[in-house]
């Protein structure tokens, strides 16, 4: 692969950065907005853990707006989800009010297994719901659990992008039993025409990840936090990149903003230096969630 530039060297550059590409922005399919007493309580518990995980982006919503607006991102995610019963109508309230206020937002919304979720759902897709987030470790339920059959087959009904965390991540937190590919598997046979992006490229399970893509040409995969060019970022071995290399209309990019150590820019930098080309980033960067999204 040829040496790419270094830039954007710090998040001062990005939005030059993607305007020198020719694109109107960035679209960002991974970024969290939540309630502030849901936020705060995931923000302790990633300052417990062991690592010294810290907050880049630790502000107040609206100075999180102007932050991706400096940076270029003109389109992106509100995404939050629900890890109890009687959660999620609350959530989905609070992101889709939020994209009303805020154009740049996705109208969002999120789903547990619990006898009201066919209903809120179809309430969320009523009000103009576009992306879904459900995080499997934080939730601990089964993709196939019987009271998700009617969502799963609204939403594949409905062509709706669904973001799924399927990776487990060690941070003594519990859920591994719920991870792993095999989750995923089963909703792509079960409903073949589920539109789903895979969370930062289905981290750690990479080799399984991609074997998935292969097997089912319609799952998508977003690079949140998996190429970070700051020495902070997660291991990212070959068969990943060249996944990535033969699938570039597959490949969304998403950060994960706001909570990680390492600057916006050292996400969109990793990509950069990969070599891929310019078109392969403005299909990343923006063309590829564009067309799937209808912006």
């Amino acid at each position: 692969m040829d040496d790419q530039p270094t830039r954007p060297a710090d998040d001062d550059d990005v939005a030059a950065w993607a305007r020198d590409l020719g694109l109107p922005g960035i679209f960002d399919i991974h970024v969290h907005f939540m309630p502030d007493r849901m936020q705060q309580a995931v923000w302790r518990h990633f300052d417990t853990l062991p690592q010294k995980w810290g907050i880049r982006y630790r502000t107040d919503d609206e100075t999180r707006v102007r932050i991706l607006a400096d940076l270029g991102v003109v389109r992106h995610t509100a995404l939050a989800y629900a890890h109890k019963p009687e959660m999620a109508a609350w959530l989905n309230d609070f992101t889709l009010e939020f994209a009303r206020g805020h154009p740049t937002a996705l109208p969002c919304f999120t789903f547990y297994p619990e006898p009201a979720a066919a209903d809120y759902v179809a309430e969320a897709l009523r009000r103009g719901g576009a992306v879904a987030k459900v995080h499997l470790q934080v939730g601990k339920f089964s993709t196939m659990d019987p009271q998700l059959e009617p969502v799963w087959q609204r939403l594949e009904a409905a062509g709706t992008v669904v973001v799924i965390h399927a990776g487990a991540v060690p941070d003594g937190s519990g859920g591994e039993a719920w991870c792993g590919m095999d989750p995923v598997r089963r909703l792509l046979e079960r409903w073949p025409r589920l539109v789903l992006v895979l969370a930062h490229m289905g981290a750690p399970d990479y080799q399984d990840a991609v074997q998935l893509a292969r097997e089912f040409p319609q799952l998508r995969m977003d690079t949140a936090m998996v190429l970070v060019d700051s020495g902070s970022g997660f291991d990212c071995p070959p068969v990943l990149i060249d996944w990535m290399a033969e699938s570039p209309t597959r490949v969304l990019f998403g950060s994960d903003l706001p909570s990680f150590p390492h600057h916006y820019a050292d996400q969109v930098r990793g990509l950069a230096r990969q070599g891929f080309g310019d078109e392969w980033l403005r299909r990343v960067m923006w063309h590829n969630a564009a067309e799937l999204l209808g912006a």
